[in-house]
Order: structure tokens, then sequence, then C-alpha cells
């Protein structure tokens, strides 16, 4: 058996690669202990080729020498260890202690590579989650279930923002709901990771919370595990203890890169920027793994978080991420500069599933948010996007040669700015609130220029 079989024929060692020779029974995805000198380092197949297999190590093959090196084959997958014990505990990317506290005695041990959802079997995603921020909540909604991006930048704060949400989002229901949060850090500096852990911690946030640190010091290649092993913990609190689940997972271009280092050195044919050619087909056996399934009552809801190269959108990491989930939440530097937080760029924010989970529900009536949720967020979209128009033409021709609505919604911009997208790091604003702020600014405009919003809603919240 494998499991008892030990290989001393490797015969090369590349990067984070080894490869052994004259393998019997040896699958793809298989877990592998690399053992010299009594010290075991763990990894897993990458390939397999007749009696040769290809093994990535988690730690990598610093020290590893070929004639004193052996493989030891598991016959079984990477397992995550899950049971209600992991919530308020902390991870490393590979699933072990971080936190100091006793092992968890596990229910079951779980493949981090999951299985797919069976589209027949998943449910459209309808009802809404309060992140407590109003350009989120009011006008780019995050509905349960979704997976709704933040694409930010070098310098910008992601980071605080991925707290905050952690912090403040709930679900507004009548009944008690079970929410949790799962939280994968990817390629984050010891500084960054002790920030989140005592931001966590003094917040009370943590007994909610699984979270997974994978550091920038530690191999590369873990960071490929990180997000399959969180989400696994999340699959597992979800579909089997029935919570509602918000997975936020930061940096996916950290993880991508990791994927690029590893392509390089297979030596595949790379794609565009380097990257391999299968990137897109990577991240979505990541990102599709949210969702609902029928007749379950837990959910997962994913915000993964990448920094855009360059702040370049087109770039392949954002660029194929846009492709697979339902919209995403752009970071601006302009607004940054501003000392506008969080930086929420309206314009070229979007969230697919809004209208689905916000207002009310036109087959049940059930209320979602509040009736006039949806014509206010298109309302404040519209003016604010002519308010910055006005500004671009105020910067050719001078504001002296604006009309008087011109101005008046270039005032309405700079207030949006100020007062709805602005708010503070520890403002938890409820979607009541966000509503009524956004009904306050809409009267710095003419009531004519208002042509979104049905008389009923107007004769109802104008005043």
């Amino acid at each position: 058996m494998n499991l008892l079989k030990r290989y001393e024929s490797v015969k090369n060692i590349i990067g984070p690669l080894i490869l052994v020779e004259g393998v019997e029974g040896a699958g793809y995805g298989e877990l592998v202990e690399i053992i010299q000198n009594q010290e075991k380092r763990l990894g897993k197949i990458l390939e397999v080729e007749k009696d040769k297999a290809l093994v990535q190590t988690f730690e990598g093959t610093t020290g590893l020498s070929l004639s004193e090196v052996k493989v030891r084959f598991t016959g079984k997958p990477i397992e995550f260890p899950v049971s209600p014990l992991i919530l308020g505990r902390i991870f490393t990317g590979m699933g072990k202690i971080r936190d100091g506290g006793p092992e968890i005695i596990p229910e079951k041990y779980l493949n981090i590579n999951g299985f797919p959802i069976n589209p027949t079997r998943r449910d459209y995603p309808s009802e809404f989650i309060q992140t407590g921020i109003s350009a989120i909540d009011g006008l780019n909604s995050l509905v349960r279930g979704q997976k709704l991006p933040i694409f930010s930048g070098s310098g910008l704060p992601h980071n605080l923002l991925a707290t905050q949400i952690v912090k403040q989002a709930k679900i507004l229901t009548e009944k008690e709901e079970k929410f949790a949060i799962v939280f994968g850090a990817m390629g984050i500096t010891f500084e960054e990771a002790e920030f989140f852990q005592e931001e966590f911690k003094r917040t009370g946030a943590i007994e909610r919370c699984v979270i997974f640190i994978n550091l920038a010091d530690e191999p590369a290649i873990e960071r490929i595990s990180t997000p399959r092993i969180a989400l696994t913990a999340a699959e597992y609190l979800a579909f089997e203890l029935g919570m509602h689940v918000l997975v936020i997972l930061t940096d996916m271009t950290n993880y991508a890169e990791a994927l690029r280092e590893i392509s390089a050195a297979r030596d595949e044919i790379p794609g565009r920027r380097g990257y391999p050619s299968y990137l897109y087909t990577d991240l979505a056996t990541i990102y599709e793994r949210a969702g609902r399934i029928k007749g379950k009552e837990g959910s997962i809801t994913q915000i993964p978080i990448l920094t855009m190269p360059q702040d370049d959108k087109t770039h392949p990491i954002p660029d194929l991420t846009g492709y697979i989930t339902e919209g995403q939440i752009i970071l601006s530097r302009s607004l940054h500069l501003k000392g506008i937080y969080p930086p929420i760029d309206i314009l070229t924010s979007l969230s697919r599933l809004r209208d689905k989970g916000i207002g009310v529900d036109k087959e049940t009536g059930k209320k979602l948010t509040r009736e006039d949720h949806p014509s206010l967020a298109s309302q404040l979209f519209a003016s604010y996007a002519r308010g910055k128009e006005a500004e671009e033409l105020a910067m050719v021709l001078g504001e002296a040669a604006l009309t008087e609505s011109d101005v008046a919604h270039l005032n309405f911009a700079r207030k949006f700015e100020e007062e709805f997208i602005n708010q503070g790091l520890n403002e938890n604003r409820g979607i009541e609130e966000t509503l009524d702020i956004g009904w306050k600014l809409l009267k710095l405009i003419p009531k004519l220029d208002i042509k979104r919003i049905p008389t009923h809603i107007m004769e109802k919240y104008w005043k």
C-alpha cells in the first residue's frame, strides 16, 4: 500500500516541485509527506504520468537533498478537521492552529477542494445583507449567496474596509439567524495580521469568525490552499450547521501570483502577462463555491478583495474575476486623495443582484429593505453621474458657464461624496439611515430633475 511505502526515487527538485519516479497507484491532489532527517513536510501531487509524480511542497524545498529525501503518499487528499469549535479560532493558511489555543477535536475531516454545487440545486440569491456602509448598502447592495469582489489598488484602505464589514455585517430578518464570518488572508505582512487579529478581538467580532492567515514570509505555495481551506470551513458552517456565512478573501492578487510562480516552475506555456492559461478556471473553482442550496438553511456569500496592479481594471486578475462574479466594488484613488472613506467609486461599481434583494418582493410582498430603496438608488446614481459631468465641464469652461441645474447637480455631487459615501471607520449605518441621508441630499437639486422616483414614493418620503 502507498500508505506504508516510502519512495527514495526522487529524480529532481526545482523550486517548490519534486519529481518522483517508480510510483505506483498515486492520484492527482493526493497528500504527500516529504521526509528527511526526521523532518516532515507536506505537499500534494500536481501531476501523474505513468510511474512519475510531480509533487508540490507547501513548506518549500530548501535544504532537501536528492540522495536523502524520502516521499510517502498517503492515499487521501488534503483535509481540514471541522467542528463547531472552529468559531472564534485563528488558523494558519494550511489550517493549523495559529492562536496558541487547544487543538480542535474534529467531528469529521473534509476535502479542502470541496464539491461543485449542482446547478439544478442552486437557489437564487434574494435576501439583503447589511454591511453598515452606505455606498454598498444604498447603491451596490450585497445579497445573501452573492459573490461581490472589491477591486482596490496599492495603498488604498481595503484592509480597513474588510475589517469594518466583518464587524458590522448582519442579516435583516425578524427571526434570529445564525451568522458567521470566515476570513482568509493570503500573503499579508505580520503587521497586517496583527491588525486584523487585534481589531477582531477588540470589537468582539472574533466570536463569530473563523480566521485563516498566510503571511508574506511563509511559502507562496501555501497561498494556493488558504482560500480552499477557508471555503471548506464556510461550507461546513453553512450547509451542515445551517449558518449564513460571509467569506472575505484578501488578497486574491497574492493568490494569483503564487499560481503564476507554480506555473513557471512547471515550465507551462504562459498566458496573458505570464499567468497560467487556466487562471479563469482556477479562480472559478474558488468563486463558484459561494451560493445557496435548495432545501438547506445556510448560505455562503463571498467578498474577495484584490489589488489591481497599476490600478488597471483590464489586468487579467480583476478582468477574469469580473466575468465570474456578480458585479464589483471599485475603490477610487481620487476619492482617497480627497480624504473620503471608504473611497468607493459609485459610477464604476456594480452589484448585478442589487434589485433582487432590496425594496419589496413583488411575488410575496415581503419587505426586504424599504419600498423606496430601488427608485431612490436609481435617482441618486443618475444625479451623481450628472453632477460629475458638470464637474468636468466646470474644469474646462468654469462654473460661470454652467446652467442653474448643472450648478445644483455639481453641489449635490460634492455633498454626496462628503455625507453619503464618506463615513467614519466605526460608523455603522442602518439601511433606514442610509436612505434618509439620500432623501436629504436630493433636496439640493430641483424637484423637476427628479424623474426616476414614482409619484406615490415622492409624496410619502419627500418631506
